[in-house]
């Protein structure tokens, strides 16, 4: 078996406005979890109250990537903000 090798340079990375990205699929999340749950007793009667909890889990984890990509784009304003020296 021969090892792949690409053909071609990788296109760079796309920068966008991350923070508003995650943010929004944050709120969609929370927005299907609060949607759901006036139907708790419907989705555990039926087996598929992992939807609810998969939706909390989705807005749970976009929190933490709210505040990392904060960080993240902090640091960078940093970076670029430095004087370099000599």
């Amino acid at each position: 078996m021969t090892k792949w090798t690409p053909r071609h340079e990788a296109p760079e990375p796309l920068e966008g406005n991350v923070v508003a990205t995650i943010t929004g699929g944050t709120v969609i999340w929370l927005v299907l979890f609060l949607a759901q749950l006036p139907f708790y007793g419907w989705f555990a009667d039926h087996g598929h109250l992992w939807w609810l909890w998969t939706c909390a889990a989705g807005a749970g984890l976009g929190g933490l990537g709210i505040w990392y990509v904060r960080k993240r784009d902090a640091a960078i304003r940093r970076h670029k903000n430095e004087p370099t020296p000599g």
